[in-house]
């Protein structure tokens, strides 16, 4: 039953490996010149048994030799070789085989050794022919036809490896550029999501504490919480589709708004005009990231935010006076909010510092020729 089972599955299985298709099988025609010569002298019923019973013996060795290399496609090559030696005197078609051992050189990986396997070939082949004096309708073909079919073999092979070895390629960096590109998205709706959600905290406490003492105040609030969900709808749909049109002016409205709900006080000085879309985008996206670290985690009363161009580099600072505890300064350090803007800033070839002093600094720098 294991025997059906295997032969059952050898049988179904493909014979040659897809990239061949059935060009290997076409190429089994060329048998035709070892019959040419039974169209003038009639074989004998033991000449044609031996014909069958070697090309029915050679099909299971020329199909192994596409799925084998190294000293294993020496083997098939000797195996096939021999045959062709040994019908030489009898049929000069036996130059067929000779062939097909020549293009069984393209197996090996390496070019040197398909190379010296093809010579091994056409020399034993030469050799042979002179100590049996065979005659020159087999040993002519099996030169002149081994080295075109050899080296047409061999650059095929090479040119295929090439081919798969550069889809491969294609295929990681597709995969790596997924990969940033969730990476980048990540990114970004956390920063969206982070500042925004912070807000709308911020202005439902207020509003619950208005309920009771001022029904129009709370309601402003309440209409400012839902203005503030749906811009957050807005700006997560730009996020996953990599815009950024309102850029760092809108930012800026944004955090004056976060920050005077919260009772700081935003103080701007912006020296910069017409930046590259990458850096404002950088610049935007650590506005917003600060102004959340200082609505969650500081007491700040003023936050100051500069950008200054000088040359062709933009140094951005944003600064609270606020008082961090180690909790919410550890929190800040390794949230994914300040590795997300050190990972935009260093992909601008940028730098970026930050400092937990007297409230908390962050300064980075990114050149704006290699960004626009």
């Amino acid at each position: 039953m294991q025997v059906m089972n295997t032969l059952r599955h050898w049988w179904s299985s493909p014979w040659l490996p897809p990239q061949y298709g059935r060009a290997p099988f076409f190429w089994l025609l060329s048998f035709g010149i070892f019959g040419w010569r039974y169209f003038y002298i009639p074989p004998t019923t033991v000449e044609v048994a031996l014909a069958a019973a070697s090309i029915l013996f050679f099909i299971p060795i020329y199909i192994y030799s596409f799925w084998t290399n190294g000293w294993r496609v020496a083997v098939c090559i000797a195996i096939t070789t021999m045959i062709g030696i040994a019908w030489a005197p009898y049929n000069f078609g036996g130059s067929s085989f000779v062939i097909f051992a020549a293009t069984m050189s393209s197996r090996f990986r390496e070019k040197r050794h398909a190379i010296m396997s093809l010579v091994a070939v056409l020399g034993f082949t030469a050799f042979m022919s002179y100590v049996l004096q065979l005659q020159t309708y087999f040993w002519i073909p099996a030169v002149i036809f081994s080295i075109p079919s050899a080296m047409g073999a061999i650059i095929g092979e090479r040119l295929q490896r090439a081919n798969a070895k550069l889809f491969r390629k294609q295929e990681e960096i597709e995969h790596l550029a997924s990969v940033a590109e969730r990476e980048r998205i990540a990114r970004d709706l956390h920063d969206l999501l982070g500042h925004t959600l912070s807000v709308i905290t911020l202005k439902a406490e207020l509003a619950r504490k208005l309920h009771d003492r001022d029904g129009e105040a709370c309601k402003r609030e309440i209409a400012d919480i839902e203005q503030t969900a749906r811009q957050a709808l807005a700006e997560v749909r730009q996020a996953v589709l990599g815009y950024r049109d309102k850029g760092l002016a809108h930012e800026l409205r944004g955090a004056e708004n976060a920050l005077e709900a919260a009772g700081v006080r935003f103080e701007t000085e912006v020296e910069a005009e017409n930046l590259p879309a990458a850096v404002e985008n950088i610049v935007a996206l650590a506005l917003r990231e600060a102004v959340t670290n200082i609505i969650r985690h500081s007491d700040a009363k003023l936050c100051r935010f500069q950008v200054e161009q000088k040359q062709n580099r933009l140094y951005v600072t944003i600064a609270d006076d606020g008082s961090l505890s180690s909790k919410g300064e550890d929190a800040i350090k390794r949230g994914n909010g300040l590795l997300g803007m050190s990972e935009r800033v260093r992909a601008l070839d940028g730098d970026l510092q930050l400092e937990c002093k007297q409230g908390l600094t962050i300064r980075f720098n990114v050149p704006l020729q290699t960004a626009g």
